[in-house]
């Protein structure tokens, strides 16, 4: 059957839309018209996370395609006949519309299928507070988080979308310091619509601005490509130095791999791997991720050594130039904490990022709906023992 992608996830003019599945061919076009999408909610993101099952889901109005979303059916261990349905940092629809006409019909189609809950992580931001204010709380001592700062701008759509999803029986999955298994709540971000680049380095702070002009001075050289098997060997062996000296568990290499090739094979100006080198030797790498005009800095990694010639912020500059470049409207610098205790050890995460002069933004978050209470509390139990 055919339809009509809408440019812009639409309101239903009457009544409920109609949820079923989308082939990733009508679910890439529907993406393609979008302004912005996260890389999460794309058809190719199901060929990254082959662990789950997978399927790609409009809601129709009539023969309309009006929403869309991927999601990933994670399985109960010694449960397989159940899944946790998960779409991270989605669907795409029309938030600020009746959220019930959405997501009722979602749970009326995924629970006959054997779904015990919905997982969802809403594109909407509740609050943002500039890089001055972060600054401050973070050198005020009665200041122990961003939410004890007044936010420099509250959206009255993520305010309602929480209230709503909260009455309508949705348990909210945020953990308290902002990090979990999920995707983050708190979020950097530096918009870059109607900016220019001298604008953007204005914004920045004196050090951010210093180590640029640094890494220019001592001859770094930033390259772009496509991930090359011998240049994602090289990213690997820098991000798995990197993960020892800052005590995170790295991703296998065949993982990195596969990202570059499905994304790739989707849109061939969807992924990119950042390089930076000094007199030969690599001193940092990133990876950008891009859909329409949403620019997200995906993976980083930089070496113990050389780090006097600032690798580590050409590649940011690097990127957030190509985003400006790309027309994009922000580029993402993805999870912070909300800690403003200058004695975390999270906190020299968020003064980095607030060195590139954005905001700190906090989105709705994500949400369980239960659909079979039972299995959803062995679920939960299980997922509180191994620590989620």
């Amino acid at each position: 059957m055919s339809f009509t992608p809408s440019s812009e996830p639409m309101r239903p003019a009457a009544g409920k839309p109609v949820v079923r599945p989308i082939s990733a061919a009508d679910h890439l076009a529907f993406v393609r018209a979008q302004r912005s999408v996260s890389f999460l909610q794309t058809p190719a993101w199901a060929r990254v996370k082959t662990e789950w099952r997978s399927e790609s889901l409009g809601w129709f109005e009539g023969r309309r395609l009006i929403g869309a979303g991927l999601v990933l059916h994670r399985p109960v261990p010694r449960l397989d006949r159940y899944t946790l349905a998960y779409l991270p940092e989605g669907p795409v629809i029309d938030w600020s519309g009746d959220i019930g006409a959405w997501l009722d019909p979602l749970a009326a189609h995924l629970k006959p299928r054997g779904a015990f809950a919905i997982r969802l992580g809403p594109p909407v931001r509740t609050d943002t507070w500039s890089a001055a204010q972060v600054k401050e709380g973070i050198s005020g001592p009665d200041i122990r988080r961003l939410t004890d700062l007044p936010g420099q701008g509250s959206d009255p759509v993520g305010a309602r979308v929480s209230s709503r999803l909260k009455d309508a029986g949705w348990l909210p999955q945020n953990p308290l310091d902002g990090f979990g298994v999920g995707h983050p709540q708190f979020k950097y971000e530096v918009p870059l619509a109607g900016k220019t680049e001298d604008e953007l380095l204005k914004g920045m702070n004196q050090q951010w601005r210093r180590n640029i002009k640094k890494a220019a001075k001592e001859g770094v050289e930033v390259t772009a490509g496509d991930g090359s098997p011998q240049d994602l060997k090289a990213f690997h062996d820098l991000y798995v130095h990197t993960a020892e000296r800052d005590h995170f568990t790295p991703r296998p290499l065949r993982y990195f791999e596969t990202m570059f090739a499905a994304l790739s094979a989707e849109d061939p100006e969807r992924i990119k791997l950042y390089l930076a080198h000094h007199q030969g030797d690599l001193v940092a790498a990133t990876i950008l991720v891009r859909v329409g005009a949403h620019a997200v800095y995906a993976y980083g990694a930089s070496a113990t050594a050389k780090r006097e010639v600032r690798g580590s912020n050409a590649c940011q500059w690097a990127m957030i130039r190509d985003s400006l470049a790309a027309g994009c409207d922000v580029y993402d610098l993805r999870g912070i904490t909300p800690t403003l205790d200058a004695d975390d050890p999270h906190v020299g995460l968020v003064q980095f990022k607030v060195g590139t002069g954005g905001q700190a933004t906090r989105y709705v978050g994500e949400w369980d709906l239960p659909l079979r209470p039972m299995v959803y509390r062995v679920f939960d139990l299980y997922m509180r023992r191994r620590g989620r």
